[in-house]
């Protein structure tokens, strides 16, 4: 079985809006639904389970109603912080999932995800235990040495950006969170399960990235969006 963990559970403050940034309606159509379709319409999709701010649970399922994500089976409360959520998605799942079930994490405000993005982590995951979406960094990237100069880089052929969605075996996911909260490894600041599993000793696997899986946290990025959904394919661009 693979089962998605949509994490839907912050309160998007950057984006400076009165409502959570993944429930901002663009086309008449909320964030996060445009993310649940398109693991709705994924043939290897099995059941998803979104980890919502507090108070807007009620509001999901309707939602989920209207546009037909017949998929969702959970919506569990967040934490505090990220990683708290995802742990939260995680142990929900204990005793629904076998040790040898993918789960599928995704951020609820990359609506892009593209169907062979999500295709090539799973196959990833199956192959190698573990998948993260990845993509090569085409920019320079220099290191301050005083402030105002630079003396080294780092070549870009040794860096990769990574995102979700991110695919783990159910039984190592779910003892490595365990872990991690017990021993207090890889859950504090900016850390997501991907740097979490680095830290506790894991290696990961790079799998398939596109640059149009854009996470939503400003303004700007919800025009892009917009455009993107406005966008016609060139017929030309092979």
């Amino acid at each position: 079985m693979n089962v998605a963990i949509i994490i839907a559970g912050g309160s998007g403050h950057r984006m400076g809006q009165d409502i959570p940034k993944q429930f901002i309606n663009v086309y008449d159509k909320p964030v996060l639904i445009y993310t649940l379709e398109s693991f709705q319409k994924h043939p290897q999709i099995d059941a998803i389970e979104v980890v919502c701010i507090d108070g807007w649970h009620d509001i999901l399922w309707a939602y989920a109603k209207q546009f037909n994500i017949t998929k969702l089976k959970w919506v569990i409360s967040g934490g505090k912080t990220g990683q708290e959520s995802i742990r939260n998605g995680v142990y929900h799942l204990e005793g629904k999932c076998s040790t040898d079930d993918i789960i599928i994490i995704h951020d609820g405000i990359r609506p892009l995800v593209d169907a062979t993005v999500l295709s090539d982590v799973i196959i990833k995951c199956e192959q190698y235990g573990n998948a993260v979406t990845s993509m090569p960094y085409n920019e320079q990237i220099f290191v301050v040495d005083d402030e105002i100069s630079t003396i080294k880089y780092i070549p870009r052929e040794t860096l990769r950006r990574v995102s979700t969605p991110q695919a783990y075996k159910f039984g190592k996911l779910d003892s490595a969170y365990h872990e991690a909260f017990e021993k207090e490894i890889g859950i504090y600041g900016s850390s997501y399960t991907n740097t979490m599993m680095v830290e506790l000793g894991e290696r990961l696997y790079f799998a398939a990235g596109s640059d149009k899986n854009i996470k939503l946290t400003t303004k700007d990025d919800l025009e892009l969006f917009k455009a993107y959904l406005k966008a016609d394919k060139d017929n030309w661009l092979k």
